[in-house]
């Protein structure tokens, strides 16, 4: 059975990735994101197919210039201990990281463009384009900006 790792910060993106949680009963798999009191109720539903990455963000760059490399590392640990043959993501800078582990390790990238955005790439995005097997768009617009994507239309159902 295939090992997909699904990626996404937590909010909007995390909302975005178990959109697909219907393929979870397809593979073996492990859902990643950050560690914060609204993504608990994760552990409780999924058990032992969850793992945290410290919270961060821009808005507080101090704390996140440290939070970066202890996600660099987590995520290496994360990933050798899953080895997953696919990692899906919805972003956001969460994910960066082990996208590219994935590629050092020749593992399958599939990246799906966040649907918040309709004309402008996100930072997430611009860096994981270069390296994805897939890249999706929720929007046909974003094609312009994305042109090896594939517009797939929403995820939310």
């Amino acid at each position: 059975m295939k090992k997909v790792m699904f990626i996404s910060s937590m909010g909007g993106h995390l909302t975005e990735l178990l959109q697909l949680k219907s393929l979870f009963k397809e593979y073996d798999y492990k859902i990643v994101t950050e560690k914060h009191k609204s993504t608990n109720y994760l552990k409780a539903r999924y058990k032992s197919k969850v793992d945290y990455l410290l919270t961060g963000n821009k808005d507080h760059m101090l704390r996140y210039i440290f939070v970066i490399p202890v996600n660099i590392i987590k995520s290496f640990k994360i990933f050798l201990k899953f080895k997953p043959d696919v990692v899906v993501t919805t972003g956001a800078h969460t994910c960066v990281a082990m996208c590219y582990i994935a590629k050092i390790f020749r593992r399958k990238v599939i990246y799906i463009e966040s649907f918040a955005n309709i004309e402008t790439k996100t930072l997430a995005g611009r860096l994981v384009y270069p390296i994805s097997d897939v890249f999706i768009v929720q929007w046909k617009e974003m094609l312009k900006l994305y042109p090896k994507a594939k517009y797939e239309g929403w995820i939310f159902r």
